[in-house]
């Protein structure tokens, strides 16, 4: 195994490259990875250097293979979908009788668990299975029929089957603000909470807020943390102000567990979104799931 690891390439390098090469283009092919056009052209260039051959011809605003870049896009497409194929026979082994629904982890923990009870009441002859993950769906590490993920992050090829508006605004625990009303400039006294600002992820940052309310203030300092969930965990023991989406964070809101000291929100026309990994094969069973969540964010 040492061995032929050894004499691989960088594998980061193969799905930036296939996806070139198909395309015939750095930049469309960035956009289908949720990556940087300049991200795909290093990792080209790595796999170049790594293979010591030239593998596009570099032209204005196009790439086309050379000879080299032709065989190994025909080995690694084939490779490619060698390995599809194989993960295409291990999901069909899942028990057919469970409905996987993949969802944010912030949204399954505050939205969805409260509200399971509730559903497997009214359908106890339905096997849902909840994922929950930090990861938006173009990253999704697991298989899924059905998802809930918000509409501002990326899907990959997945349109929302149903979306419904959002909003965005500063939450605390009351603890740290109570029920007095601070403007975008007081902001600056008190700690900030942030979600580790990655552009492919699709979090909206404090800068995309402070900008979407019309706020010309700089954006205040403060800890960060990797994923949201840990953010808000921060928010709810006091350590600071957060973003807070509405929709999933309701139940704590409504709960008084957190507060809103600002006034100013961010609406999102698409905030929470359905979507289904196969939109064309749902059937009655996920479509029972689908109304339920339907009439559950709406209601």
């Amino acid at each position: 195994m040492n061995h032929l690891r050894r004499r691989l390439p960088p594998l980061a390098t193969l799905l930036p490259f296939e996806a070139a090469a198909r395309l015939e283009s750095f930049t469309q092919a960035a956009a289908e990875l949720s990556m940087t056009q300049a991200a795909v052209s290093r990792q080209i260039r790595a796999l170049e250097d790594n293979l010591d051959v030239v593998l596009f011809e570099r032209r204005h605003r196009a790439v086309a293979l050379t000879p080299a870049g032709e065989a190994l896009a025909r080995a690694v497409a084939s490779g490619l979908e060698t390995m599809a194929s194989s993960a295409d026979t291990l999901r069909s082994r899942r028990d057919d009788d469970d409905i996987v629904l993949l969802a944010e982890l912030y949204v399954a923990m505050y939205w969805l668990i409260p509200r399971l009870p509730e559903f497997h009441a009214r359908h106890p002859d339905l096997r849902l299975r909840v994922n929950a993950s930090t990861q938006p769906l173009n990253h999704a590490e697991t298989v899924f029929d059905l998802a809930l993920q918000c509409g501002t992050r990326p899907a990959g090829a997945l349109a929302p089957i149903m979306s419904v508006p959002d909003a965005v605004f500063p939450v605390c625990s009351p603890s740290v603000a109570g029920q007095y009303s601070l403007t975008p400039a007081d902001l600056a006294d008190h700690a900030i909470l942030h979600c580790r600002d990655d552009p492919r992820d699709g979090w909206l940052s404090w800068n995309d807020w402070l900008a979407g309310i019309g706020a010309r203030v700089a954006v205040p300092q403060g800890a960060t943390f990797d994923n949201y969930p840990v953010v808000i965990q921060s928010a709810l023991m006091g350590q600071g102000i957060a973003l807070g989406w509405q929709r999933g964070l309701e139940h704590l809101i409504d709960s008084g567990q957190l507060v809103r000291p600002l006034a100013a929100a961010m609406n999102l026309p698409r905030g929470l979104s359905i979507y289904a990994s196969a939109p064309e094969a749902i059937d009655e069973r996920k479509q029972r799931v689908i109304d339920w969540l339907y009439a559950e964010l709406v209601g």
